[in-house]
């Protein structure tokens, strides 16, 4: 399964690489949409809806790499990270 990376923003926020100061709550991770593989599953790993989330345009280039972007790994949700540690 390919997986979607999604940041959780506060309300008003903007998350991503670009900004200064991230207003990111949590990055998740989901699985892709079997018929659209750069759209998510409609819930993250951990349950929650992927809707209001913004796409983090994220991959890992190697084997070992961590799963989320690594300037937000104090942002990772556990429950996801362990969900993934299952696959």
């Amino acid at each position: 399964m390919a997986i979607i990376v999604l940041f959780e923003g506060r309300p008003g926020g903007e998350a991503g690489p670009g900004v200064a100061e991230p207003a990111v709550v949590a990055v998740h991770a989901a699985g892709s949409d079997p018929d659209v593989p750069e759209d998510p599953l409609p819930a993250t790993l951990c349950g929650r809806d992927t809707v209001p989330m913004e796409h983090a345009h994220y991959r890992r280039t190697a084997p070992g790499q961590p799963w989320c972007p690594p300037e937000f790994a104090a942002q990772r949700c556990p429950e996801c990270a362990w969900a993934l540690r299952e696959l």
